[in-house]
């Protein structure tokens, strides 16, 4: 399975909206900025997204998208289904006629395949991904600063 462009880029920016709109609205302009995405591609995602309940939209000025629910209570999988992504690994998309119209002899280990691969991403909120990135950055900062009071300590002695 290979994800498009299109599922890592809902995803990316339901984290970056997940992250900048807690108290108002972000603008997909906004989005745009931060993560290099094409803001008339990001209309096409968020239009999706918002027709699955992901998002919601206010307009006028101060407008643009919150998400619908708590980061805590959206899945990965659920952003992946929601902008039509598959996360099938058969070559039948699932349908069982891989050889000659028949199932071939791979045809179940594939499908158990996406299913876990499924099982995994609905198992991953939005604020697992940002907790985990928050988590890593706080480490990034104290070894910063551990080798700066080393290199202070140093050249002192």
């Amino acid at each position: 399975m290979k994800l498009t462009t299109k599922g890592r880029y809902a995803v990316t920016a339901m984290l970056d909206l997940a992250i900048h709109a807690k108290d108002k609205p972000v603008t997909l302009q906004d989005i745009s900025g931060r993560q290099g995405i094409s803001l008339s591609y990001l209309e096409q995602l968020f239009a999706k997204l918002r027709r699955n309940e992901l998002v919601k939209s206010s307009r006028g000025p101060g407008g643009g998208y919150q998400l619908q629910e708590p980061a805590s209570d959206i899945a990965i999988s659920r952003v992946i289904d929601a902008v039509n992504e598959s996360t099938d690994v058969t070559a039948c998309g699932s349908k069982g006629n891989c050889h000659n119209g028949q199932q071939c002899i791979t045809h179940d280990l594939w499908c158990e395949l996406s299913e876990q691969i499924h099982s995994f991403l609905s198992s991953i909120t939005l604020q697992t991904v940002i907790n985990k990135q928050q988590a890593k950055e706080q480490v990034e900062l104290l070894d910063n600063r551990e080798q700066n009071n080393t290199f202070i300590l140093s050249q002192v002695s």
